[in-house]
């Protein structure tokens, strides 16, 4: 089995514990430095905040779409006339 991608690599080494979410946080803090760090994370959640909004618009989109066309269905059904009131009788 190649183990190098995909979520076989998660699972091979597990999830990254409390040592090594040390390891990370340090080399972020030696990468961006003390002063810029809280403007950073800021934006980094006010980022994720819009990403939210904008799946949730678009959710609602596909919902209200959805709900549309199964109304328009409905009721291209109940105008439609049956065939059995057409037909003549000979």
């Amino acid at each position: 089995m190649n183990f190098l991608h995909g979520p076989e690599l998660v699972l091979a080494f597990g999830f990254p514990g409390g040592m090594e979410m040390f390891v990370v946080m340090g080399v972020i803090l030696l990468l961006f430095g003390s002063a810029r760090l809280p403007s950073l994370m800021r934006n980094l959640g006010r980022s994720a905040v819009e990403f939210k909004k904008g799946v949730q618009g678009i959710e609602e989109d596909i919902d209200q779409a959805a709900s549309d066309t199964s109304s328009d269905a409905s009721s291209e059904a109940s105008s439609e006339p049956s065939s059995e009131t057409e037909e003549t009788t000979e």
